[in-house]
């Protein structure tokens, strides 16, 4: 190992180690602090994320790559080292003016939606918001200017914070495939489902924690290493040997609890399953975002959500929720796989949400390209709402494109990973159903540990070590495509299959 890259191995676990710190505050101040502590947390929080900026910054990381680059001659090391500079050159290239900039329209924009949205105040926020914008064009043209042979447009300089490695132009060919076919198959489905149950009932909360911690072990969520706790908005996070879950819950409805419970689930056994070699290297995080929503989903749309999941579990949920008893499996599985076209995002169904997000992914692309502008938003939405929906959103901004927070503080390329998560997730679980023909046999008894060895293996022990379709590729022989995601859709809704 060459010195320089013995060096900023222990400066990226320097940075590592803050990174753990901010993680668990920023947990306890979503979860646990009480509300007259959040300005002084906030202010703590700043202080070590300006901290490890600087740090990462430093002229001193710069030279240590390139001399690193020089010494550096085995293949794993190699691959660190470009990870390594990936995540510096994502943090070097910004002015901590722009940053800055960023920071204070984005908290101004965030503030007034709040409002705005609830008010169905659509030219208030454009007064925001365009500066938002303006800001994340300035951005994606300065990421764009440093490796311009890689990002072919400004967006795709921005799309690569979160989808890592998977262009626009890939993107659009993969989200073509899908509306080629997705507004048909719909009519197709609405026309075929079945009547679902209501599942609306009196369902006590604490009995509900205690049937979405058993939904948990069932998914093979180890308790010695992490916890299940209540937020607004569920999300995982959290570390190696602690692994931190939120879900929420409302005492008419449990079906909505345990599908949060499980796609976070799917996230932290992601980070749990990280490979231990390259523990606090940027080299030994999660791919991307389109990975890791392909695990979030997997464990929610293809396991607790498929058929002979649910016909497991039913008796659990009869046992904690004696009023469930009212239904029976296959009523509980109808009832949440309804699917309705609807105006909003994350009330969506699995078959409408692509659709949601192809509209966002369209819309945000221009935008940042500069080939529309912010006051165009309202009309192209409710176009594309129309022509994929069938909905209309005109002069609806509260339930149109008021609904999302992610463009308030300029997370523009985070929408795609929603959709390739999804696909990608419907293309592993294919090829496991492939390799493993007795699945449905193994999962109506319970049993997923066969799931989550095959994905250890396949995905959560490489990291970062290769690219995103590189781990498709290799996990399920072809890189991300649409066709097993509209197979699964098949399946399961017209076919009732799984």
């Amino acid at each position: 190992m060459s010195s320089a890259y013995s060096t900023l191995v222990e400066k990226f676990r320097q940075l590592s180690r803050l990174d753990h710190a901010m993680t668990f505050l920023q947990w306890d101040q979503l979860v646990m602090m009480p509300p007259g502590g959040n300005q002084s947390r906030a202010e703590a929080i700043a202080e070590l994320a300006s901290m490890r900026h600087e740090m990462l910054i430093s002229p001193e990381i710069g030279e240590l790559l390139q001399q690193a680059e020089n010494q550096v001659v085995e293949a794993p090391e190699k691959r660190s080292l470009v990870e390594m500079k990936r995540e510096w050159q994502q943090a070097v290239c910004l002015p901590a003016s722009l940053v800055k900039a960023q920071s204070l329209a984005g908290s101004t924009c965030e503030h007034g939606w709040r409002s705005q949205r609830k008010d169905n105040d659509w030219s208030g926020f454009l007064n925001n918001f365009k500066e938002v914008a303006q800001l994340a064009r300035e951005e994606a043209k300065l990421r764009q200017e440093v490796e311009p042979e890689k990002f072919a447009t400004p967006y795709d300089a921005l799309l690569d914070l979160y989808c890592t490695g998977d262009s626009s132009a890939f993107i659009q060919e993969v989200f073509t495939g899908l509306k080629a076919e997705l507004p048909a198959l719909l009519g197709e489905v609405l026309e075929r489902q079945h009547a679902s149950a209501d599942l609306t009932g009196s369902y006590p909360i604490e009995a509900q924690k205690h049937l979405n911690e058993k939904l948990m072990s069932c998914l093979g969520f180890d308790f010695s290493a992490g916890r299940l706790d209540v937020s607004m908005h569920p999300f995982s996070t959290g570390d190696r040997g602690d692994q931190r879950i939120t879900t929420r819950f409302r005492d008419t409805d449990f079906a909505d609890a345990l599908t949060s419970t499980a796609h976070e689930t799917g996230h932290a056994s992601y980070e749990a399953g990280l490979p231990l070699e390259w523990d606090d290297l940027p080299v030994g995080q999660a791919r991307n975002m389109c990975i890791h929503e392909s695990q979030s989903l997997l464990f929610e749309k293809q396991i607790f959500l498929s058929r002979p999941f649910l016909r497991f579990f039913t008796p659990a949920i009869h046992n904690l929720l004696p009023e469930s008893k009212r239904f029976d499996a296959d009523q509980v599985w109808r009832a949440c796989i309804k699917v309705q076209p609807s105006f909003i995002r994350v009330e969506a169904d699995e078959l409408t949400y692509p659709l949601h997000v192809i509209l966002r992914f369209e819309i945000e692309r221009e935008l940042i390209n500069g080939t529309i502008e912010p006051k165009d938003i309202p009309e192209l939405w409710n176009m594309k709402m129309q022509k994929y929906l069938g909905l209309s959103t005109e002069g609806n901004y509260r339930d149109g494109c008021l609904q999302d927070i992610h463009w308030t503080d300029g997370s523009f390329g985070y929408f795609p990973s929603y959709t390739l998560g999804a696909i990608n997730g419907a293309q592993l679980f294919a090829t496991i159903r492939k390799e493993r023909p007795d699945w449905q046999d193994l999962v109506v008894k319970g049993d997923v540990g066969f799931i989550r060895d095959w994905l250890r293996e396949k995905i959560w022990s490489k990291g970062s070590t290769m690219d995103s379709q590189q781990i498709m590729a290799a996990a399920t022989g072809e890189g991300t495509h649409p066709r097993h995601f509209l197979a699964h859709i098949r399946a399961r809704y017209l076919e009732n299959s799984y």
